[in-house]
């Protein structure tokens, strides 16, 4: 019983204090869609976007033209095709006729020590002319004002790097549960909040990334972490590491991604990165697990196992958990009732890094963009 009492305040505080930092963290945000954009008389760097795509036919197009309709005086769009084959290439071709400044690049293979996107993000800014870099995906939409607000931030705000969160735009209650675990445990275990403070603490969003040329070349480029394939986090990383200012920002209302369409491809397309998180280190990786499990799903269990004032305090952990998820929907524009789906978003987000790691080490590395790639180099390229 003692051992129970223990675990039951251990519990409460540590969901209590993660909710509340988070509840904290996430009003510390600023706005991207209430920055008031400069006017034309003060002068804007100008800005290359580059977007990386691989199979993306159902989705292309339309962020392209979200991209290209941007009110921003001086930008340019380069489209690489990673090795698409699907109508990926055919499509980016086509609208590199229409649209001006927007460029089309073909990949056709990726040299070895290198992984797919990487590389190709590496090529497109290879090729930018930019003062700044925008690094995005091909399913992001862009609402027109957004680079002219992100780029005033950054320059009111004498930023090198900028990250956005987008919203996530995904269809069903279930799905959007589990997305709103996910950023519950992302925010809880990076912080977004601190990256503007020194110390360890940094960001890098995939959706939006936008650094100055000089400081990428600074960091070493995507060359620094090539094998990486949470390469947006790492890209902030590297940033942080060497002294430059970087900051995050909520993007919600001008910035969103279709990012899954169920829950079993959420599991899927995550299994590719989670392990990373943890350096592809083992021991980390099961104490995340276990601590998911016996944090948040532990006190549901306990409401029918103990009495009392175990009972009591396993109800209270409950009861923030609940909060603590109902107020990260409202910051991702979920509804308030996917809170009630918190167990199963924690079971899938422990079922998605036992899954990594497990498969990661049974087949010695990660199959991502059509090619497989060792555990060895991988965990050689540590940032």
């Amino acid at each position: 019983m003692v051992i129970l009492l223990v675990l039951a305040l251990a519990t409460l505080f540590i969901i209590a204090a993660m909710g509340l930092e988070l509840g904290l963290g996430n009003r510390l945000l600023i706005r991207l869609g209430r920055v008031e954009p400069f006017t034309r008389v003060h002068p804007l760097p100008p800005v290359s976007v580059i977007i990386p795509a691989r199979n993306e036919a159902g989705t292309i197009e339309a962020a392209l033209r979200s991209v290209a309709g941007q009110d921003y005086p001086r930008f340019e769009v380069i489209v690489l095709d990673d090795r698409s084959d699907d109508a990926t290439g055919a499509i980016i071709d086509r609208m590199a006729s229409e649209l001006p400044g927007l460029r089309a690049v073909h990949v056709r293979d990726v040299p070895p020590g290198w992984l797919g996107k990487n590389h190709a993000l590496w090529v497109g800014a290879g090729q930018a002319k930019g003062e700044l870099l925008l690094f995005t995906d091909a399913d992001v939409m862009m609402e027109r004002t957004l680079l002219s607000r992100a780029v005033t931030h950054m320059t009111k705000a004498q930023l090198d790097h900028l990250a956005a969160i987008p919203r996530v735009d995904a269809p069903g209650l279930a799905l959007q549960a589990c997305v709103n675990g996910f950023v519950v445990f992302f925010c809880s275990f990076y912080k977004p909040w601190r990256a503007r403070r020194p110390g360890p603490y940094h960001i890098g969003i995939g959706a939006f990334n936008l650094l100055r040329a000089g400081v990428y070349r600074r960091i070493g480029t995507h060359q620094a972490i090539a094998m990486c394939p949470d390469d947006d986090m790492k890209l902030g990383k590297l940033v942080k590491i060497a002294g430059f200012r970087q900051d995050v920002v909520d993007g919600h209302d001008v910035l969103s991604v279709r990012w899954y369409e169920s829950v079993g491809g959420l599991v899927r397309g995550l299994t590719k990165n989670a392990f990373a998180a943890t350096d592809y280190r083992v021991v980390p990786m099961v104490f995340a697990i276990l601590a998911q499990v016996v944090v948040f799903l532990w006190p549901l269990a306990a409401l029918a196992l103990t009495t009392g004032t175990i009972r009591w305090l396993n109800a209270a952990s409950v009861l923030c958990s609940l909060l603590m998820f109902r107020d990260t929907a409202r910051f991702s524009r979920f509804s308030p009732v996917v809170a009630l789906g918190y167990p199963f978003a924690v079971a899938v987000t422990a079922c998605i890094c036992g899954r990594a790691m497990v498969l990661n080490l049974a087949q010695g590395g990660i199959a991502w963009r059509g090619t497989r790639y060792p555990l060895q180099q991988l965990r050689a390229n540590r940032v």
